[in-house]
């Protein structure tokens, strides 16, 4: 056989095996590397989220977090419903953003029209720290903690994932 002959042969193989693995409903592992090594760590089920996020402000995180599928099942879902409920509202969802884009004092977020008066405003600001969202940096200062940039970013992208 010629050179050309195998390689042509050899590629109608690999499209062939390709396709039969696609036609099973087994991901591909070339797309689906984070979670080829999920399973090879974890074969009981597990989810895992990661992350990096240069922010404009020139801060930069990188974050993994994760769990096996049976403790998530176990837990009290009810008690995540507050850090839920504070990301329930448009205006949160501003100030996150705001916060994140480098936008931390009450006085910048302020002139922000959408955000309403300064009573509004400190109220959705106390919403997001109790639930973990926001932390207080100083006298009318707020930034998202880093343990929570990527969390609020893995959150947005579920929410834009296909269905």
């Amino acid at each position: 056989m010629e050179y050309d002959e195998r390689l042509a042969a050899l590629e109608e193989r690999v499209a062939a095996l390709e396709t039969k693995h696609a036609e099973a409903g087994v991901p591909d592992p070339e797309v689906f590397w984070a979670l080829t090594g999920l399973k090879q760590r974890n074969e009981s089920g597990a989810v895992l989220f990661t992350g990096a996020a240069p922010l404009s402000t020139g801060e930069y995180y990188e974050w993994q977090q994760g769990e096996t599928f049976e403790k998530l099942m176990a837990l009290d879902w009810s008690e995540f419903s507050g850090a839920f409920a504070a990301l329930g509202h448009p205006v949160r969802m501003l100030l996150l953003r705001l916060i994140l884009g480098g936008v931390r004092t009450t006085a910048e977020l302020q002139e922000h029209e959408a955000l309403g008066t300064t009573g509004q405003l400190y109220h959705h600001l106390r919403q997001l720290v109790s639930a973990g969202w926001l932390m207080v940096t100083g006298r009318g200062h707020y930034a998202v903690p880093g343990t929570r940039v990527v969390p609020l970013l893995v959150v947005l992208t579920a929410v834009l994932s296909p269905q």
